[in-house]
């Protein structure tokens, strides 16, 4: 939504170097805060070293298809986080960075490490691969394609002038006409929104909506636009609220209510 409509490139690595440090600090405000309000007994850590070390002694060493996993995933990050670290290096202007980011999108970079799951073999003379298709036949496609249902949303939201007109009269309602107002706005919203629907989901409705209402107020979008990307990103109410939740609750072993 950002390089479409407000022209704004924000490349993989730049956003690790925008998220990884905050990640960092909320991680450790959460052991600390976790250790203080409910601390584990000395009985119990050692129960639990003990059970570490035999669920350990339980592993056997990484298999073929497991390497073939973590081949497909170690290349798909390097993908990612290369042209920004190019970028970086060489500058934006340069022609490897322009060239990286013009044929190894991010989105193409994902297809590119679904497919290495089909083709790196486990065992080529029983034609065998790591994935095969009766295999993913098997994933949870309705989730993916309520996902799918939410950028297409977005899209339509903002293109139709919905968005626009929606957060005109937020704004409108709540006086939000600073920067710091149409941003503490939106990440408001997003965070109510995001625990009935997904994060991406909501992503794609509320970011057109704050770009509309940041230029027509006169300030920075991209700074509402982020904000409002982080707020969809604390839903966990909801199985569809984030993927970890849709994952979890396709595996059919934890109901969505429980009595």
């Amino acid at each position: 939504m950002i390089s479409k409509n407000l022209n704004v490139q924000i490349t993989f690595f730049q956003w690790m170097a925008f998220g990884l440090p905050l990640t960092v600090v909320l991680l450790a405000f959460l052991v600390i805060y976790l250790n203080k309000a409910c601390g584990s007994s000395e009985r119990l850590m050692g129960d639990l070293d003990v059970w570490l070390h035999a669920e350990k002694t339980k592993l056997s060493p990484l298999t073929r298809g497991e390497l073939n996993v973590l081949i497909a995933f170690g290349i798909t990050v390097l993908l990612w986080i290369g042209p920004g670290f190019v970028g970086v290096v060489a500058r934006a202007n340069s022609k490897p960075f322009q060239w990286l980011n013009a044929h190894l999108p991010e989105s193409i970079v994902s297809l590119l490490g679904a497919l290495l799951l089909f083709v790196l073999p486990v065992k080529l003379r029983e034609h065998r691969f790591t994935l095969s298709w009766q295999e993913a036949a098997r994933i949870d496609w309705g989730t993916i394609l309520l996902f799918g249902g939410g950028l297409a949303l977005g899209e339509l939201m903002f293109t139709t002038g919905l968005a626009s007109w929606l957060g005109h009269g937020l704004a409108d309602a709540v006086h939000a006409k600073t920067t710091l107002g149409v941003t503490a706005l939106f990440t408001a919203v997003a965070i109510v929104i995001s625990e009935a629907t997904s994060n991406t989901a909501s992503a794609t409705m509320i970011v057109p909506v704050a770009i509309a209402v940041a230029q027509a107020a006169g300030v920075n979008p991209v700074q509402a636009a982020l904000a409002a990307t982080l707020g969809s990103s604390m839903g966990f109410m909801l199985p569809v609220s984030t993927p970890p939740n849709a994952i979890v609750y396709g595996s059919g072993c934890i109901p969505a209510v429980q009595a």
